[in-house]
């Protein structure tokens, strides 16, 4: 591959101003949000002390996942990667397809994080006496409305001001939000712990592998994800080559390792009492959250106090980052022009405005229609597992079709993993439920009808990048999974047709069989490299449309 195509899946308008430790903590910090202060209560309830499995199976799982991006980030560094991997092997339909999954997860994460703020901070005594910022229902009510706003407000200017603020303002938070939780777990431990809570309430799996499985969808992925969001800066990084693929499997391996233990510090720490009657109800009756009542329980009242403070950093953090994800990802979709030239546009400081702009506005709307943490977790779950899923075929189809790409970073046995992390994100869209993966589809369809719009619109209705044939299996896919969720085991509506275990081979099967045939409708080479190519382009007439005067 000639250092001329190398080049061409650069970004030369966002400035390259990130180190290996800022795209490290931007990872890190998407991980680390409101998941570890809800994810092990929910996990607890739905699986008992068996929700130890469902943290082990998840990390292993999406560590395969973070293991392919990782590759396909140190190979393409560009922003918005999630959304231009799928270009790349198989044009501008299955790019805008998996750049609109991924936007509908990330633009949506940031007022669930802020909500998640303001809810801790609406169950204070002073709060509630003060600062009213819920209905009775747990929704905003009007001044949480303004708050929410604010907040908002606060992560669309961090962003404005450049990469460099926001990694470095990240940064200085990702060691708070990952002190915390360790602290938890040293302290919980050390001041109350019974082992014997792990064969209490039932025994140690009281509702068995479907209780396992079911506490994926239910806070234990939606905890996890976000490895990906240095991949998603790759286009700003100063190093992308190197950088990376270590910025992802570190934050990755750290976050995993934290979230188990604070799952086992989690059970032990509960009062056995409350297990006589099973895990319906593990820590009673409590306004700030699980970790907070345990460390009142233990005596621990000045962590307690901690445990507060960082319900509202974590999310916020989160909220943060994920703010300034959803910017790029639109602006990668200005790029394939479906969306308008002007989320392309980037300022002095090298931040694409627009975009950031539009992520703020449907970030607003967004708090209108979805107004808890726990309304929106199965479907960004859904949404993020989607928007993985088209990153092993991707790198699968990338492997075969551009083999001389140089590639700083090799993910091991790539043909055992790719289908194994093609299964692994088909896996989790299953457990979310049918009622998730259905309205998922009705938004992807809402989105296929506007690349229509804008494809009828534009200038270039010719385009060459458009290759129907090779995105011709995403349609299958999604329905397919659809159909699989319906007859399955998992979510509202589902019919239950499947016997247990059948229903998992089914899905592994119906996936081999996807997998195996995206990758044979991949670009040939040519192709391939006509769309690096194109890439180039697109990217120095964007060049040209922001030059000063």
């Amino acid at each position: 591959m000639t250092q001329k195509l190398l080049e061409a899946v650069e970004s030369p308008n966002l400035k390259r101003s990130v180190g290996f430790w800022g795209l490290m903590f931007v990872s890190l910090g998407s991980i680390i949000g409101s998941g570890w202060l809800l994810g092990a209560l929910f996990a607890a309830e739905t699986a008992g002390p068996a929700s130890l499995l469902s943290w082990v199976l998840a990390a292993a799982m999406l560590m395969v996942l973070a293991l392919i991006h990782a590759e396909l980030g140190a190979a393409y560094p560009v922003a918005g990667g999630t959304a231009r991997f799928p270009y790349f092997a198989f044009g501008a339909l299955a790019g805008f397809t998996a750049g609109w999954a991924a936007w509908l997860q990330a633009v949506t994460i940031a007022p669930i994080e802020v909500e998640a703020a303001i809810s801790y901070m609406a169950s204070t005594k002073w709060s509630k006496e003060h600062l009213v910022m819920l209905h009775p229902n747990g929704t905003l009510n009007g001044t949480g409305l303004v708050i929410a706003t604010g907040a908002m407000l606060l992560f669309t200017i961090i962003n404005l001001a450049g990469a460099k603020l926001l990694s470095d303002s990240n940064s200085v938070m990702v060691i708070w939000k990952t002190a915390v939780p360790v602290l938890t777990v040293v302290v919980m431990i050390t001041l109350s712990f019974h082992a014997s809570n792990f064969h209490a309430g039932g025994g140690f799996a009281p509702y068995g592998a479907h209780g396992i499985f079911a506490a994926l969808p239910i806070g234990v992925v939606f905890a996890l994800q976000g490895f990906e969001q240095a991949v998603q800066m790759a286009g700003e990084a100063k190093n992308p080559q190197r950088d990376v693929s270590r910025a992802v499997i570190m934050a990755m391996s750290i976050g995993a390792s934290i979230y188990i233990l604070l799952q086992v510090c989690f059970i032990g720490a509960l009062s056995p009492a409350n297990l006589v009657h099973g895990w319906a109800a593990p820590i009673g009756a409590g306004d700030f959250g699980p970790f907070y009542t345990l460390a009142l329980a233990a005596g621990a009242g000045w962590l307690a106090t901690i445990l507060l403070i960082d319900a509202v950093v974590s999310p916020a953090g989160t909220g943060l980052v994920y703010l300034g994800t959803s910017a790029r990802l639109s602006y990668a979709l200005g790029e394939e022009e479906v969306l308008p030239d002007q989320l392309t546009q980037v300022s002095k400081s090298g931040v694409p405005v627009y975009s950031i702009l539009l992520a703020f506005v449907i970030g607003e709307l967004a708090f209108l229609p979805f107004p808890s943490w726990s309304s929106l977790v199965g479907l960004v779950t859904s949404a993020t597992a989607i928007m993985y899923g088209f990153a092993p075929v991707s790198l699968a189809a990338l492997q075969q079709r551009d083999p001389d790409r140089p590639r700083p970073y090799r993910m091991p046995y790539p043909k055992l993993l790719n289908p194994v992390g093609f299964i692994a994100a088909n896996l989790i869209i299953y457990w979310s439920g049918f009622e998730a993966t259905w309205k998922l589809l009705t938004g992807i369809f809402l989105g296929r009808i506007v690349f229509e719009i804008a494809l009828r619109r534009s200038d270039t209705l010719k385009r060459t990048d458009i290759d129907w044939r090779a995105a011709s299996w995403i349609w299958p896919w999604l329905i397919g999974m659809t159909i699989v969720g319906l007859l399955g085991r998992y979510g509202n509506g589902s019919h239950n047709v499947f016997p247990n275990w059948i229903d998992l081979v089914v899905v592994i099967a119906f996936s081999l069989i996807i997998f195996y045939y995206a990758v044979s409708l991949a670009m040939n080479a040519e192709q391939i490299k006509n769309n690096l190519e194109t890439e180039q382009r697109q990217l120095a007439a964007t060049a040209e449309l922001n030059l000063p005067g």
